[in-house]
């Protein structure tokens, strides 16, 4: 879930041409007064639906996993369908915010749109595995634009009292997004095809684009090319990309294409480590960083950071793979494995929305995060009890659990960093928890692909010593397990059906578990609080609340 950000603009050097004072006063001008209430209707309306279809797709892909794996008749790399999207969306949505300084807002949203558009088409027509995942990272990358975009277009034209409101508007449409995106795309892969799920995508962008094209009205800084290009931190960009693509590419051919000790694993892996001393020495000498280190110098904000880290990676994980276990051992379809998630989004939102009103009434928030790092430990600890026979209410009533600790911190991280910089670097510090947050979430879904192929392998042995058949012991194998869900409820013999169901449910504990440790060439899970142990340590380390006002 993206955060809330006052202000994505990052001050200007000499590179970047100054606004003169006559243009500077109107654009003050034009923000204490804002845009009449029509045109601050159409604005809103065109930027949720930019803001909407990027949600969107984060979240109606996981349901469909199996139906997409079984249409393009491969499930290779299924976990990269989203991790692809993750990854680009969080590793370019800082460029984005950049280029929108120096060109303009208006013209690089509309750029994103379009490009937006035009990927979508192409994961729509994708007629290999392959393809679709490029889709879906190019897909990502115009979907980081929306979103950063989106944030700073609001922070430029509404004023501080009433940018609050805008905001939270924001929060609705990302809730409703997270809440229909699993049933849509249950839906439409159950009863249509997999391929709407991407088709959708056009006339909503296309109608974003037509409102913003004639309503939005910002400054334009009509910067030149070249020194435009110069402000942009190219070497920060390359970095963090090459560390993030390396590492996971590492950690997810490991123990299913080529083992552990392979030159290639090893290759890729060390030499994403090695990239990211490198992305710390650019962010050093960068004029414009694309993370300021200089966040990361008070203690108070690196718990921050490290508690979006964590709460992302067990939110978004968890709800990416909840859909397989319910398709898997519930024998449920995409459909109903996407209801079964509402009261996870139902409860996030709402407990979000009282999180809000409670900070801003009390001013407290390190006592909000305590609780919700305590709930989220124990939520996400009671999926580690999940098995074959475990009653629907049961799970249910663990999302419920989990879901409020998730909901009571998607907010207080950022008042925490917030609270402990100069208001100066405000932005910078909200760019980088975004960017936190992003990073865990695709890093997230990567490895936990990793640890339920490895984990399925494992079942292999006592699959064939439960008397099922090789060729189904491979079917069920390693990650084209995921691509086969539907296969489950097929298996007449009812001794064969629990045996294949235990096992997903065995492999499946290894990513509520979460922790990993690489003692042997796979992927074996260890006992699962250490996750969030280090989160709830983070948490005692926050300074006292400042008396500010928050909102």
């Amino acid at each position: 879930m993206p955060i809330e950000q006052s202000n994505t603009s990052t001050p200007r050097n000499d590179s970047i041409p100054k606004m003169d004072t006559e243009v500077e006063q109107m654009i003050i001008a034009a923000t204490v007064t804002g845009p009449s209430r029509f045109r601050s209707f159409a604005i809103m309306s065109g930027l949720c639906s930019a803001m909407f279809v990027s949600a969107l797709n984060q979240t109606t892909v996981a349901t469909a996993i199996p139906s997409i794996c079984r249409g393009l008749n491969s499930a290779s790399g299924y976990e990269w369908i989203s991790a692809a999207y993750l990854l680009s969306n969080s590793i370019t949505g800082p460029i984005w915010s950049k280029l929108s300084d120096i060109w303009g807002r208006k013209a690089i949203l509309l750029t994103a749109v379009t490009l937006y558009f035009v990927f979508s088409i192409i994961c729509a027509t994708s007629q290999s595995m392959q393809m679709l995942i490029v889709g879906r990272a190019l897909q990502g990358v115009a979907g980081g634009g929306l979103i950063q975009i989106v944030y700073a277009t609001i922070s430029d034209i509404f004023s501080m009292r009433s940018r609050t409101f805008y905001l939270g508007m924001l929060q609705v449409v990302w809730a409703t997004a997270g809440g229909i995106g699993p049933i849509a795309g249950g839906t439409l892969a159950q009863y249509v095809s997999w391929r709407w799920i991407f088709w959708i995508n056009l006339p909503i962008t296309g109608v974003s684009f037509l409102i913003l094209l004639v309503f939005l009205d910002v400054h334009n800084p009509k910067t030149k090319l070249l020194p435009g290009l110069k402000a942009v931190d190219w070497y920060g960009c390359l970095s963090m990309l090459s560390f993030m693509v390396m590492l996971s590419l590492g950690l997810n051919f490991g123990g299913t294409t080529f083992s552990w000790n392979s030159p290639a694993v090893i290759c890729l892996v060390v030499a994403g480590i090695v990239m990211f001393p490198l992305f710390l020495v650019s962010e050093k000498k960068a004029p414009h960083p694309l993370v300021p280190l200089r966040v990361f110098r008070i203690p108070s904000n690196i718990a921050a950071l490290l508690i979006g880290f964590m709460h992302d990676w067990a939110v978004f994980s968890t709800e990416f793979y909840l859909p397989l276990y319910f398709q898997s051992v519930k024998n449920a379809s995409p459909m109903k494995s996407g209801i079964f998630l509402i009261p996870i989004t139902f409860t996030q939102a709402l407990v979000g929305i009282m999180t809000g009103i409670i900070v801003y009434k009390t001013g407290r928030y390190v006592d909000v995060l305590r609780v919700g790092v305590t709930l989220l430990a124990i939520g996400n600890g009671l999926y580690i009890n999940l098995d074959a026979t475990s009653p629907l209410g049961k799970i249910l009533t663990f999302e419920v659990i989990a879901a409020i600790g998730a909901g009571l911190l998607f907010q207080p991280p950022l008042i925490s960093l917030q609270a402990h910089v100069h208001p100066k670097e405000t932005a910078a510090a909200t760019a980088t928890l975004g960017l936190v947050r992003n990073l865990a979430t695709s890093l997230s879904i990567v490895v936990g692909g990793v640890v339920f192929s490895n984990r399925m392998n494992k079942q292999s042995h006592s699959l064939l010593e439960s008397g099922l058949s090789k060729n189904l012991t491979d079917i069920f194998s390693g990650s084209s397990a995921a691509a086969h869900v539907t296969l489950v409820s097929t298996i007449s013999d009812a001794k064969l059906q629990f045996a294949v169901k235990n096992a997903f449910a065995e492999s499946l504990r290894g990513v509520w578990i979460g922790l990993i440790r690489s003692s042997k060439p796979y992927y074996q899970v260890r006992n699962g609080p250490q996750l969030y142990g280090c989160c709830r340590q983070a948490g005692q380390y926050l300074e006292p609340e400042r008396l500010t006002i928050f909102g």
